[in-house]
C-alpha cells in the first residue's frame, strides 16, 4: 500500500469558507482517479467550557443545512494568525462572554472526515470559566447562550436533544478525563 499521486489539481470555487477541488490521482496500483472531490476547510476548535459550578456553557443556534436548532458547545474556525489555543480563547469568549484563568486543556485532535476534507477539530476543556462580558457576535450569527449541570447532558444526547457529533464526542471526551483526574 502507498499513497496516491497527485497529478492535477484544479479548484472548482473557492470562498472565505472553504474550497472546492478536484483531484486527478494515480493510486498505488497505477489506475487513475480522474476527479476526486476533495473540499478544503480552516480547522476547527471546539471546547467544553465547565464554571466552579460544574455548569456546562453551552450554545444553541440555528443551522441552516440541518434546518434546525442545535444545542452545542462553543466552537468556530482558527483564524490564520493565531493558534489553536488562541482560537478556541476567542470563540468561546464571541460566542458566550465567558473566559478562564486556567489555559485551555487539550482532549483531542480528529480528522473531521479524511475522505473527502482536509481540516481536523480540536477539543479543549476549560475549566473555571466565568463570564466577563457579553457575547461578541459575527454580524450573522445569532447564538443564545445556555448554561446547564454538566451531568444532564448524558440524558440529553439519550433523549436526542444534543445531536451535534462533535459535541458528543467532546462530552465524552470530557468525562473521560475528569473521571481518570477524580481518581487521582
Amino acid at each position: 500500500m502507498a499513497k496516491w499521486k497527485t497529478i492535477k489539481t484544479r479548484y472548482i470555487y473557492q470562498t472565505p469558507f472553504g474550497h472546492l477541488r478536484t483531484d486527478s490521482c494515480q493510486l498505488s496500483n497505477g489506475e487513475t482517479i480522474d476527479n476526486y472531490y476533495v473540499h478544503e476547510y480552516p480547522d476547527w476548535v471546539n471546547a467544553i467550557v465547565l464554571t466552579k459550578e460544574k455548569q456546562i456553557v453551552l450554545v444553541e443556534q440555528y443551522r441552516h443545512p440541518g434546518n434546525d436548532f442545535y444545542l452545542e458547545i462553543p466552537a468556530g474556525k482558527v483564524e490564520e494568525d493565531e493558534s489553536y489555543e488562541e482560537g478556541i480563547i476567542r470563540e468561546v469568549q464571541e460566542e458566550t462572554g465567558f473566559i478562564s484563568l486556567n489555559k485551555p486543556i487539550l482532549l483531542g485532535e480528529f480528522m473531521v472526515n479524511p475522505a473527502t476534507q482536509t481540516n481536523k477539530v480540536l477539543t479543549f476543556l476549560i475549566f473555571d470559566a466565568f463570564q466577563s462580558s457579553s457575547q461578541n457576535l459575527d454580524e450573522n450569527e445569532d447564538v443564545t447562550l445556555k448554561i446547564i449541570p454538566f451531568d444532564h447532558i448524558e440524558q440529553l444526547i439519550e433523549d436526542h436533544k444534543v445531536t451535534q457529533l462533535f459535541m458528543v464526542s467532546a462530552y465524552y471526551l470530557a468525562k473521560n478525563y475528569l473521571s481518570k483526574n477524580e481518581e487521582n
